[in-house]
């Protein structure tokens, strides 16, 4: 199973970026995919996950101005990030968890900066 992020940059407090993820290697009707991010000095932690038949789900942080969403026929999904401030500055890793195993499969991440 592949991961492959993109779509992270610099903007300015207040922007807006759309985060994307293909996954290759596995099908997708099964599975919880989700963004998580990692800041300087911090560990890693849940921003946004989302599942078939299920609601998306969204740290406290972000709600109301991240949207996660999946395409099933691309194999790929997005975390549209409105509204940025600089504490959302991180590098953001697009995760997918197998339903069937329980495995976890990582991308290698996008930075994301957010200037004031």
């Amino acid at each position: 199973v592949q991961l492959v992020e993109s779509g992270g940059g610099l903007v300015q407090a207040g922007g807006s970026l759309r985060l994307s993820c293909v996954a290759s290697g596995t099908t997708f009707s099964m599975v919880t995919m989700g963004w998580y991010r990692q800041a300087p000095g911090k560990e890693r932690e849940l921003v946004a996950t989302i599942a078939n038949g299920r609601s998306a789900n969204y740290a406290d942080s972000v709600k109301g101005r991240f949207t996660i969403s999946k395409d099933n026929a691309k194999k790929m999904v997005y975390l549209q990030l409105n509204n940025l401030k600089p504490e959302d500055t991180a590098v953001y890793y697009c995760k997918i968890r197998a339903w069937s195993t329980a495995r976890d499969y990582w991308g290698q991440g996008t930075l994301v900066t957010v200037s004031s």
